[in-house]
């Protein structure tokens, strides 16, 4: 289904994404990964499944792209975001990211990473401002100038109900 198209309801549905701003000794964990033959930064970051909640799929997701179990310890906040267009007619599509923060608990280095996932990398904020032409979109240095403002949320902002 196209973002702009409507589901077999009637319904528009975006991308429900999480993503993990994790920050240890002055630099943020991120992603160098490859999409549509590009080498792009972003941080772990992935969709929700289904029957999953925001923060398990933020944990999962941190764990899949980079090997780190993590600790979550704030929410930063849900951004919106729609990708353009490209010229072959592919993108548009409609993002809902839900960002937290995080601290590093346990590296597990032998793990295999998702396909696509190149490398892990620790940036300071200077190195990942300074590389925000291979931002995989504008929501990473977004999160990250928010967090680094200071707006983060209790956890229990975000709420999964039985």
């Amino acid at each position: 289904m196209r973002s702009n198209e409507l589901d077999s309801n009637g319904f528009w549905q975006p991308d429900v994404t999480v993503a993990t701003l994790v920050l240890h000794e002055g630099r943020f964990l991120v992603v160098e990964e490859e999409v549509r033959g590009e080498r792009v930064i972003n941080q772990p970051a992935g969709h929700l499944e289904p029957e999953e909640s925001l923060a398990h799929a933020a944990l999962r997701e941190t764990l899949e792209e980079t090997g780190w179990d993590v600790e979550l310890t704030a929410f930063v906040g849900a951004y919106q975001w729609k990708a353009p267009v490209a010229p072959d007619g592919s993108g548009g599509r409609h993002y809902l990211r839900f960002a937290f923060a995080a601290r590093p608990l346990a590296h597990h280095p032998g793990r295999p990473l998702d396909a696509g996932i190149l490398r892990p990398l620790w940036l300071t904020p200077a190195e990942l401002h300074a590389c925000a032409d291979r931002h995989r979109s504008p929501l990473v240095w977004r999160v990250v100038a928010d967090y680094l403002a200071g707006q983060r949320r209790p956890l229990d902002t975000v709420t999964q109900l039985a």
